[in-house]
């Protein structure tokens, strides 16, 4: 059901003149307060929420980021603490992971990590399943052998840090093993992470890293079955990035480091509550609010202007798209140019156009000593659009052989043997014999059956 028609019917009060957390004087906020179309809708949500009730928050990325070890400069503040977090041990809150969602050539024990592999290990080869599984174990004290209790100790339930560096790693795992409705369930036991209970009672920092506050966000939404508190909740994250950047405006250059990393989180935030308004079909609320977001600087202009263009593109504003990446420097066109430019093709349907700038996009990166999968999977997808199939199933088992094996490029190999033959099956199990026999990366090895349509 599409909730643009419900609450458009809703009364909307102009925005007011009066500051809000996401206004800012010294500070560019690409995060303003939220749009028109959108007021009422939290306006009437926070009303009749009560303190118990407006628990829910959310899920991360597009993909969310291997949950390995993170730059000193993003982790949480840990000040000393002795609440205790014994309620999110109980076993209970975690769901047992079947093995029947996963390829035969995955389950071989011989290809298993062994279950007294450290959880960094496991991350770091991308033994994902494993990491979550072994994660669980020392949240719950309960390892499966005196060899993996020594890999895993138990859990003090007064180190929040432990706890909770745990928990990222159980949730973000299940998202990248594609169990992210399993992920949602289990972050409803954290419940209100806004709540004063998560705050350090002598410095008032939060007890909770970052990273496992933004990823919560939209698992609880999902969880309780409510998109719009992620939109509430993002902006309760915003506001918390704009004091904090505020605060480090005012130590000058003691404070520039740690001002960068709150205004990066602030402008990746700005686009999360554009992707939370389109899962809600608010496709015009959320060109609303991309149209209101800075351009950003520096790393954080590439990298967020990549997520708007694509934002855009899933809009349909193939030009707004091309804005958000255009170069500002001269010499020519940037990478990201040239693959939004490629992409923006394709949306319009011009794949000649768009194989011929794939092909000279790869021909200039394998020049540089680059590759991207990205640029390969779009390659071969205009050469099946332009009627070369053939050459497009080579160039998909092409990236394979080079040690690709994302789930859009399984997914659209596996989709080109269907369309060649009706005798399927038995190459879909060899390409996962194959993809199996890969050393494991920290891009990830264990794939499940949906990877290869079986």
């Amino acid at each position: 059901m599409s909730f643009t028609n419900v609450f458009r019917t809703l009364a909307s009060r102009p925005r007011s003149s009066t500051k809000g957390p996401l206004d800012a004087d010294d500070i560019p906020a690409p995060l303003t307060s939220p749009i028109p179309s959108q007021a009422a809708r939290f306006t009437s949500t926070q009303a009749a929420g009560s303190p118990r009730s407006s628990l829910n928050l959310s899920r991360a990325s597009p993909a969310p980021r291997s949950p390995g070890p993170r730059s000193p400069a993003l982790r949480a503040t840990t000040p000393i603490t002795t609440k205790d977090f014994s309620f999110l041990l109980r076993p209970e809150i975690f769901h047992q992971l079947s093995p029947l969602s996963i390829p035969a050539p995955f389950r071989n024990p011989a290809r298993q990590p062994a279950p007294e592999t450290p959880i960094p290990k496991l991350l770091q080869q991308g033994h994902f399943r494993a990491a979550a599984i072994a994660a669980v174990q020392a949240l719950t004290s309960s390892p499966v052998s005196a060899v993996a209790a020594a890999a895993h100790p138990p859990v003090d339930p007064a180190d929040h840090a432990r706890v909770f560096e745990l928990l990222y790693t159980r949730l973000a795992c299940l998202c990248l093993i594609d169990a992210t409705s399993l992920a949602a369930q289990e972050s409803k036991a954290l419940e209100d992470l806004n709540s004063a209970f998560y705050l350090d009672p002598l410095t008032g920092a939060h007890l909770v890293p970052w990273e496992l506050r933004v990823l919560g966000v939209r698992l609880q939404a999902i969880g309780f079955g409510d998109p719009r508190r992620a939109v509430m909740s993002y902006y309760e994250l915003a506001r918390e990035a704009r004091m904090q950047a505020a605060k480090a405006a005012k130590l000058g250059d003691e404070g520039r480091v740690e001002g960068r990393v709150w205004r990066e989180r602030l402008e990746e935030l700005g686009v999360k509550v554009a992707g939370a308004l389109v899962e809600m079909d608010d496709l015009a609320g959320a060109a609303e609010h991309l149209g209101t977001l800075g351009d950003g600087d520096g790393e954080g202009r590439g990298r967020l202007g990549m997520s708007r263009a694509l934002l855009w593109l899933h809009l349909g504003d193939v030009e707004a798209a091309r804005r958000c990446v255009r170069s500002v420097e001269d010499g020519g066109s940037s990478t990201s140019e040239r693959v939004v430019g490629a992409l923006a093709d394709m949306a319009d349907g011009e794949y000649q156009t768009a194989l011929e700038e794939w092909l000279a996009l790869k021909e200039t990166m394998a020049e540089n000593g680059e590759h991207d999968e990205m640029v390969g999977v779009n390659l071969a997808v205009c050469l099946l659009y332009t009627g070369k199939m053939a050459e497009a199933k080579d160039v998909l088992e092409g990236l394979v052989e080079a040690g690709d094996t994302s789930h859009t490029l399984l997914f659209n190999l596996t989709t080109m043997y269907e369309l060649c033959t009706d005798r399927h099956k038995n190459i879909k199990m060899k390409l996962a014999e194959r993809v199996a026999a890969k050393q494991p990366s920290q891009k990830g090895w264990e794939k499940t059956n949906a990877d290869f349509k079986l």
